[in-house]
């Protein structure tokens, strides 16, 4: 398989698609899931062109995932999140639907499980407001 250059996210790093921007680096943007599974998800991908982990440079995994980290202990705090769940999916059979590799940041509290993937967006404020308490948690 190969990298199409006219996904999602490889339109929203172009700038042809808006997005609810939380952090970046010159390696990576995260931004705000528009179809959160939960309050805070939020999207980590790399601006190098890659498909997924299987064809990922390392240098690139290497920087994403300390954006992960850091993007993850601000969500933490922001929501005051009893944990965190992180996802990445690889290929169609592994559950993957946009294909440019991406990570999921997922805030998490006792006892309230994952809103089903359903395809329904959330409301532009609603994530606008996210995005900020997340931001505001990275200047902390």
């Amino acid at each position: 398989m190969t990298y199409d250059d006219n996904n999602v996210f490889a339109k929203i790093l172009r700038g042809e698609l808006p997005c609810h921007k939380v952090y970046e680096t010159e390696h990576v943007l995260a931004f705000m899931d528009i179809m959160p599974r939960g309050d805070g998800h939020v999207l980590v991908v790399p601006k190098a062109k890659s498909r997924n982990i299987l064809d990922a440079k390392p240098d690139d995994l290497a920087e994403l995932f300390k954006a992960v980290q850091i993007v993850g202990r601000a969500t933490k705090e922001a929501f005051s999140a009893a944990g965190l769940t992180i996802q990445q999916f690889n290929e169609s059979a592994g559950g993957q639907v946009v294909f440019h590799l991406h990570v999921h940041v997922i805030p998490r509290f006792e006892g309230v499980p994952l809103k089903p993937h359903t395809g329904q967006m959330e409301a532009n404020g609603v994530l606008a407001g996210f995005a900020e308490k997340i931001r505001a948690a990275l200047h902390r």
